[in-house]
């Protein structure tokens, strides 16, 4: 009706509006709009753009942006081991400002979308410190990336290693949801008494960071450092020494508590064990006391892991075990899981005079949680 009212001229306005009961505000508003399309039109007609034209993205002219800024904010990455997203203690200023310096040119809104992109989100505030906060946290943040860089580099193996939260076996209930048909939940025990013929299933893990694979030992005894070395080594002749036949030496990564504990000298002791059998360097660097979240196999293996059994009871070990197996990801992760049927006293003490057979050098940069143990060799006298 404002076409017919437009185009009769003088006059149009008032005829329209009279023959079709239509208020001439209505049909004033009709011809504006008519107007700014045509205005638009024309503008679209007058300023069309080649296919491919406009100026490039960033990310386009340099391809190797993302894995900048995921080199930068990487060392500051903590990672919630039930759950997959990471989150980044630097600001997007912050990480804008150290990118330029490395000579790309980036607006803190792209490092925003790439790190979204890369599976990053922006968090508040939780409950996840342990307790401490050592003055030379960040520093060892640092220490950690640089040596494991300076390993990669060079194609030789950096594993992350710990042990995952200890899980009943039985039928009883496991966090998370599934999907089932409606009124039909799975049905699972009211109270979590450990079933003492079932026990506990106990999955210490390694995480291959280079190749982002996964093996986990499942036992069945107890979390010590005999059981954590013993994982190690079970990777190792599975895996590792066919994949790492040319290399000497091998860095791992691990929490400052627990089996792999710092100051454990069992847990020392037996690196020197498996030292001498493979023949190669072992240097460890732990994470200072309280960030043990930060641990790479804790949001790259346990948190997947987690997702791939959530609300599914874990009714025996080699469910257990079959469950670990079957775990994947989009970004390619393999994982590897067999029982560990070894019984792993509690309790063994280490002696002084042990301690000093144990060949160990400490690094200048708090030895207490950077060292490397290096292979016993015998001479033999004919």
């Amino acid at each position: 009706m404002a076409a017919d009212a437009e185009s009769m001229g003088r006059g149009g306005l008032s005829k329209v509006s009279s023959i079709a009961g239509v208020s001439r505000v209505t049909l004033n508003v009709g011809i504006k709009e008519l107007q700014s399309s045509e205005k638009s039109q024309h503008t679209k007609t007058a300023h069309i753009r080649k296919p491919g034209g406009g100026r490039k993205k960033e990310t386009e002219k340099n391809s190797k942006l993302e894995k900048v800024i995921e080199e930068i904010v990487s060392p500051h990455t903590a990672g919630d081991p039930m759950n997959p997203l990471l989150w980044t203690s630097k600001s997007l200023r912050n990480i804008a400002e150290a990118v330029e310096k490395r000579g790309y040119k980036v607006s803190h809104k792209l490092v925003g979308i790439i790190l979204k992109n890369a599976g990053y989100s922006l968090q508040g505030n939780r409950k996840t410190d342990e307790g401490g906060n050592h003055s030379d946290r960040d520093a060892q943040f640092n220490f950690i990336n640089d040596k494991a860089n300076e390993f990669l580099g060079i194609g030789d193996p950096v594993i992350s290693v710990d042990c995952k939260k200890k899980e009943l076996i039985g039928n009883f209930k496991n966090e998370g949801e599934e999907w089932l048909p409606q009124g039909s939940p799975t049905e699972v025990k009211v109270y979590d008494f450990i079933d003492k013929q079932a026990g506990k299933a106990i999955p210490y893990g390694v995480y291959d960071i280079a190749n982002n694979e996964g093996w986990v030992s499942v036992g069945i005894s107890h979390d010590t450092a005999c059981f954590a070395v013993a994982t190690i080594r079970s990777w190792w002749n599975e895996i590792g020494k066919n994949r790492f036949d040319k290399s000497n030496k091998i860095l791992i990564t691990a929490d400052g508590g627990g089996s792999n504990s710092a100051r454990s000298r069992l847990w020392k002791n037996e690196l020197q064990l498996l030292a001498d059998e493979m023949g190669l360097e072992i240097s460890v660097s732990h994470f200072p006391p309280g960030t043990s979240k930060w641990n790479k196999i804790e949001h790259r293996l346990f948190s997947h892991i987690s997702m791939n059994w959530r609300a599914r009871p874990l009714t025996s070990i080699q469910l257990i075990v079959d469950l670990i197996g079957a775990t994947k990801t989009a970004k390619g992760l393999k994982v590897r899981a067999t029982i560990d049927t070894g019984e792993y006293e509690t309790g063994r003490k280490i002696t002084d005079q042990q301690l000093k057979k144990i060949n160990i050098t400490k690094s200048d940069f708090h030895g207490e949680w950077n060292y490397t143990i290096k292979p016993i060799i015998v001479n033999v006298i004919s």
